[in-house]
């Protein structure tokens, strides 16, 4: 079993900043990507950034500059700290590890249940 629990959602004014954390725990291996995906009402979910284990990253065109996503290793943890939010940035916000279970097996995606940021104006 591996969970993936986000925290760190909730209501902000536009402008202001939040700090999002996923910590992925159970039976694992290792956890090489692990990423944020958002999806917003009567749209699709979309990746808003990623990191390797290596610690390279990438992020969607609409957050680079604002957002900045990093991990722990050693706590299977993922962060996201968004700054300057827009009232765009209103979703559900969604915790992806690509996690090996052990070491003969193959990689998948876990993902959380997501945690819920709205952005007012």
């Amino acid at each position: 079993q591996v969970q993936l629990v986000e925290s760190g959602g909730g209501l902000v004014q536009a402008g202001g900043s939040l700090r999002l954390s996923c910590a992925a725990s159970g039976s694992i291996f290792r956890i090489n990507a692990m990423s944020w995906y958002r999806q917003s009402l009567g749209k699709q979910r979309d990746l808003v950034a990623a990191i390797t284990s290596g610690g390279s990253t990438n992020y969607a065109d609409s957050v680079k500059g604002r957002f900045t996503i990093s991990r722990d290793n050693a706590k299977n943890t993922v962060f996201l700290q968004m700054n300057s939010l827009k009232p765009e940035d209103t979703a559900v916000y969604y915790c992806n590890g690509r996690v090996r279970r052990t070491a003969w097996d193959p990689e998948r995606d876990y993902w959380g249940q997501g945690t819920q940021v709205t952005v007012s104006s």
